[in-house]
């Protein structure tokens, strides 16, 4: 089930705000465990299932770890094997047999494995709480229906944030739901539907198509139109979910952390990583790059931790040696900037403004790696796009892809990258106040107007 979708609007969300005021407290927990199962099996019920069992690992793993200091290790590591063993067979199995057939030239037949919908996201937040279970960061949680509700709470289900245990573990069982913060809830889940609908589907449907052409049918500016628009569309596609993650967090008495802070005004790929995905690159830190030494063992094991680091990122975004590049290259960046010192702040206004293009570069070849169906066709797509493409059978110009509204939402899409209203829903002045309120109101009207007209409305990291 889609946040923007019409049956999440108005039928399901209603239903469980409706229930959730009317039975009370008490029955919080319960309404929004039984919620979120909904939520998530209604688009295939049989992966409830894998997801219940993650649950029931970690449920027990942890109360193993907590009670026998003397093996705790051997839990740890054995639980973790099993989460990572359902999410490489959901998730991998098929990349592995294709590569393996590939590589010695086999023909292995086997029955393709579909992958469940957020699986890389619900089992990252499960070991996190094993993780944090063992090093005594967090209590054990002995009641299995929350630790179910934390893993399976509906908002950040299936594309984050990443909610780690030790940041709500308290909100779970104490929690307060004030009107003004439904009302900031309201606003924030608005912003993101308007984020997904107008913004990230609009240049969406720009990017897809360009990228489905093959290479040589159109020109230098056309590949560049492509990926700037995709850049877009993927921010404002997972921004906006996590928009309204967040402010579906606030309405049902959650406080999750910001998942997103302005990447695309970064003047270095390091600060990029601090803005973009927060709550993934935050678990890679705590739970793999600081376990494997951090900074600590010397320049040349730093640089390798991070090279670990961002090819596990690669690898978590999808079975594919494309996402795999991705992570590469903007771990080969990272390990430059670290080495150079290029991602110290300049007061110098060139080498500011220098560093913020070399950036905008970077990632947004990065995302062509990112979108391309495979390493062959992003190679070829990016050669395109520095003219080094030199037989081309150009099918359609570049005004074929974009018109009035793409152009729209070209102009909010860079406007809104930057942070210019960012603090308007929190200004409590009453003519800002009730104009923001006018504005969000019609937002609404033309995110909703957008749904029902259009038949375009992907998820982009609902695959991951």
């Amino acid at each position: 089930m889609l946040f923007s979708s019409m049956t999440f609007i108005f039928i399901f969300l209603p239903i469980v705000c409706l229930l959730n005021y009317l039975l009370g407290k008490k029955h919080h927990n319960i309404i929004l465990l039984i919620a979120s199962i909904i939520f998530y099996a209604w688009g295939e019920p049989i992966y409830v299932f894998i997801m219940l069992s993650t649950i029931l690992i970690n449920y027990f793993g942890a109360i193993l770890v907590s009670k026998d200091n003397k093996n705790k290790k051997l839990w740890l590591t054995l639980s973790i094997v099993l989460n990572l063993g359902i999410l490489f067979y959901f998730k991998y199995f098929n990349f592995f047999i294709y590569n393996l057939n590939h590589f010695l030239d086999k023909d292995f037949n086997f029955i393709k494995v579909i992958m469940p919908i957020g699986i890389s996201f619900y089992t990252f937040q499960a070991m996190s709480y094993l993780i944090d279970v063992y090093r005594q960061e967090a209590p054990v949680q002995k009641n299995i229906f929350n630790l179910t509700l934390y893993i399976s709470l509906f908002p950040q289900l299936v594309a984050g944030p990443i909610v780690k245990y030790h940041d709500i573990d308290q909100q779970l069982t104490n929690r307060t739901i004030t009107f003004s913060q439904i009302i900031i809830g309201v606003k924030r889940f608005i912003i993101g539907l308007s984020k997904k609908t107008l913004i990230a589907n609009t240049c969406g449907e720009v990017a897809d198509k360009i990228f489905t052409l093959p290479v040589e049918q159109f020109d230098t500016l056309t590949s560049w139109i492509g990926a700037i628009f995709y850049s877009l569309q993927l921010f404002f596609d997972f921004s906006g979910y996590s928009d309204m993650a967040i402010g579906l967090g606030l309405i049902f008495g959650f406080k999750f952390l910001e998942n997103f802070n302005y990447p695309y005004i970064s003047k270095s790929i390091t600060e990029f990583w601090r803005r973009w995905h927060i709550s993934l690159s935050t678990w890679f830190k705590l739970y793999l790059y600081i376990p494997l030494g951090g900074n600590r063992c010397g320049a040349i094991r730093t640089y390798i931790n991070l090279f670990i680091v961002f090819l596990a990122t690669g690898f978590w975004h999808g079975a594919s040696w494309n996402f795999i590049f991705w992570g590469l290259w903007h771990g080969i960046f990272i390990i430059f900037e670290k080495i150079t010192n290029w991602h110290q702040y300049h007061k110098n206004k060139f080498i500011s403004i220098t560093q913020h293009i070399y950036t905008i570069l970077i990632f947004i070849i990065g995302w062509v790696m990112f979108r391309a169906e495979d390493m062959s066709y992003a190679t070829q797509y990016i050669k395109n796009m520095f003219g080094l493409i030199q037989e081309h059978k150009i099918a359609y110009s570049t005004s074929y892809f974009i018109d009035n509204i793409s152009l729209i939402a070209l102009f909010a899409g860079i406007i809104c990258s930057m942070p210019i209203f960012n603090r308007l829903i929190y200004n409590n002045k009453p003519i800002i106040k009730a104009l923001t309120n006018c504005w969000l109101i019609f937002l609404f009207l033309l995110s909703f107007a957008s749904i029902a007209a259009s038949t375009y409305n992907p998820f982009i990291y609902f695959r991951f």
